[in-house]
């Protein structure tokens, strides 16, 4: 369940990313755009933002040394994957014309004023949010009585869809589940049952959250 707004605007804070974070944006966004029906005629192919993002990756390696032609060749590289970035964020803001699903798919994330609201499950999710560390989300379930065990899956989703499952099972809910190693710009899918003696209780339905 979305906020519907009129304009969902991309954040473009670029000049207060690191390079790798700003490399694996580009990357993601390209991968997120590859065969999107949502959004099938991006202002720059997927496959130019693709090489754009390899070149500047291989440009940062190059610019480890500290040599002036290499960092200045890092920064040039930098410079056409923001350019990509920020050409492509104008076309998901139009197209998306605030619908938070389809901007989400894209694999940009919206400004902090954009929010999106979670669909609220009384009987299984306490909250859904944002660890301290990109690549975290932080899981709270609710307290089920006479529940002996949670199960809680997680997947990504790919134009509303959810792909492969992950579960993994939750023995209390007094401490909060952190998974990491999630993929920045990337909406995740998540669910959970809870165990009882007779056995399981079916999944609830899907609270969603775009990964920073």
């Amino acid at each position: 369940m979305t906020e519907k707004m009129k304009k969902i605007k991309p954040a473009e804070d670029y000049g207060s990313m690191k390079d790798a974070d700003v490399q694996t944006l580009g990357e993601t966004v390209a991968a997120n755009l590859t065969n999107n029906s949502s959004l099938p005629a991006p202002t720059v192919d997927p496959k130019v933002l693709k090489a754009d993002a390899d070149n500047f990756g291989a440009a940062i390696v190059a610019a480890q040394d500290g040599g002036k032609k290499a960092v200045a060749q890092k920064n040039k590289a930098r410079k056409v994957v923001v350019k990509d970035l920020r050409l492509i964020g104008r076309y998901v803001e139009e197209i998306a014309d605030g619908d938070m699903a389809i901007f989400s798919s894209s694999g940009l994330t919206p400004t902090s004023g954009v929010r999106t609201l979670q669909v609220v499950l009384s009987s299984n999710f306490r909250s859904v949010d944002h660890g301290k560390l990109s690549g975290q989300i932080v899981i709270r379930l609710k307290a089920i009585s006479g529940a002996l065990s949670y199960e809680l899956r997680f997947a990504p989703e790919t134009n509303g869809a959810p792909g492969t499952w992950t579960s993994q099972i939750v023995t209390g809910v007094k401490t909060p589940v952190t998974l990491s190693s999630l993929t920045p710009g990337t909406v995740y899918a998540f669910q959970a049952r809870a165990m009882d003696k007779a056995g399981y209780s079916d999944w609830s339905n899907s609270v969603t959250m775009m990964c920073t």
